[in-house]
């Protein structure tokens, strides 16, 4: 099937990251293969974060045909999109299909991301995960690599006005060596070291950060790093209250 639309966004996007000076560090690419089926499961901390993936994948030639919730395809402007890019809607009350959708398109070669935590962290740490990205990597027998975004929170995240506009933002992609679930393994025994991976990198990315020594008090910063950002409890406790909110509603 020939990609048309898929190429305009990324011509789009890159436009827009150029025009905004937005400074993205891209580190590891080597480890996305050039050919084969791969999941890139990635920590979320924006709501941009699907093209900041996708683009830590284009140095080897990859499109990366992401998981998102359903309603994302049901929207009248990012339905066709998404669709049109051939990336995957996932019903939370029904996942099987999703799932089983993603693991047939690993096996036909392509990439797939996944964002394990199923929600953007408002801590910006790593919250639990789930095990369907282990899961699938094994099923389909293909490498999972995990994928570290620091910044991207700064642009659009959750509970804090857009910063489109705002120009030099600096945004790492740290991609990292793979992992190689295989079938029978116990899943969440990988799950928990994935975690402890995708944990450990995004804090060496958050210390390694330009201006990190400035940001002690800043909004985007973790609690743990000096930042004014919710701590995990507090963000649980935030998450939790949505939840009930739109169950009310």
């Amino acid at each position: 099937m020939a990609e048309i639309v898929y190429p305009l966004v990324i011509t789009t996007a890159r436009g827009l990251f150029k025009a905004l000076d937005v400074r993205i560090d891209v580190r590891g690419a080597e480890h996305v293969p050039a050919s084969g089926g791969a999941v890139l499961v990635s920590n979320h901390i924006s709501y941009l974060d699907f093209l900041f993936v996708g683009y830590g994948a284009l140095p080897a030639g990859r499109l990366t045909r992401f998981m998102a919730k359903k309603e994302v395809f049901a929207h009248p402007v990012s339905g066709p999109l998404m669709r049109a890019m051939r990336h995957i809607p996932v019903d939370r009350s029904a996942g099987a299909g999703a799932y089983g959708q993603a693991v047939a398109r690993l096996r036909a070669g392509e990439v797939v991301g996944v964002f394990a935590e199923a929600t953007i962290s408002r801590s910006f740490t790593v919250e639990q995960i789930k095990n369907g990205a282990v899961r699938m990597a094994a099923e389909a027998e293909v490498p999972l690599i995990p994928v570290t975004l620091w910044g991207t929170q700064r642009m659009w995240t959750k509970g804090r006005p857009k910063r489109l506009t705002q120009r030099h933002i600096p945004v790492t992609i740290d991609i990292g060596e793979p992992l190689y679930p295989k079938p029978g393994q116990d899943t969440e025994e990988l799950t928990a070291a994935l975690r402890a991976t995708m944990e450990r990198r995004l804090d060496g990315v958050q210390r390694a950060y330009p201006g990190v020594a400035d940001a002690a008090g800043a909004w985007w910063q973790p609690a743990h790093l000096g930042g004014a950002a919710p701590t995990p409890e507090q963000a649980a406790a935030l998450d939790a209250a949505e939840r009930e909110s739109r169950r009310r509603r």
